[in-house]
């Protein structure tokens, strides 16, 4: 494979990585805030935002990825 392919391969990749990390940054703050509005508690709040957080990270960027894939 041509090195300016595989640049471009990396280069996406990393794109996908820090496009899923911002959004879930977003997201899981908006998350954490109404947990906490609606349930009162700070450590119910955090806790649900933390495993949103690594959840949906990992299925945004397996979307991410298969996006990718369609021409």
């Amino acid at each position: 494979m041509p090195l300016i392919s595989l640049l471009k391969i990396q280069t996406s990749r990393t794109r996908s990585l820090a496009k899923a990390l911002t959004w879930r940054i977003t997201a899981t703050l908006t998350t954490t805030l109404i947990t906490y509005f609606i349930t009162g508690e700070f450590k119910t709040a955090v806790i649900i935002g933390g495993i949103e957080f690594a959840l949906k990270f990992a299925i945004y960027y397996v979307h991410e990825r298969a996006w990718n894939l369609v021409r």
